[in-house]
């Protein structure tokens, strides 16, 4: 579990020091790119939420999730590049490429309110895991409620 965690880290990393035109030779390869980075984000979301609801949460897998997310955080943006907003199969509303500066703040506050979690998750409370894993859900939706298609 720990090799995987960090070779995911390690690609995440890579993927983040390369140039997003570098990266993606067509648009339809920045929308899967961005698309996968949100379905990890999402399933971490997911195993937190899991987790919290349980009579018992296991602290450490709550920090494991809390700490990729915080990585993730980081990977979907760049691949939100010019010629992507009209490819089939994407959710992203074209006001997303025309808002640039609220669509800035919103990930910005997002991006800050997950490395709060992975910061809180160290600390091992889950009261507190949990107040500021509502936060991070309320950061994540303010940016679909304006810019994701239903």
């Amino acid at each position: 579990m720990k090799l995987s965690i960090h070779a995911l880290l390690l690609a995440a990393s890579a993927a983040i020091a390369f140039p997003a035109q570098a990266q993606f030779a067509k648009p339809e390869d920045a929308v899967k790119y961005r698309q996968s980075a949100m379905a990890l984000m999402g399933n971490h979301m997911g195993r937190i939420n899991g987790q919290l609801k349980s009579g018992s949460p296991n602290v450490a897998a709550i920090q494991s999730s809390a700490a990729l997310i915080e990585t993730l955080s980081k990977l979907p943006f760049e691949a939100f590049t010019p010629g992507t907003e009209t490819v089939a199969n994407t959710k992203v509303k074209p006001e997303f490429f025309k808002d640039t500066a609220k669509v800035k703040d919103l990930i910005e506050k997002m991006q800050a309110e997950v490395s709060k979690l992975a910061a809180v998750a160290k600390g091992g409370d889950v009261k507190a895991i949990q107040a500021q894993f509502g936060n991070v859900g309320q950061a994540c939706k303010a940016c679909h409620d304006d810019y994701r298609m239903k």
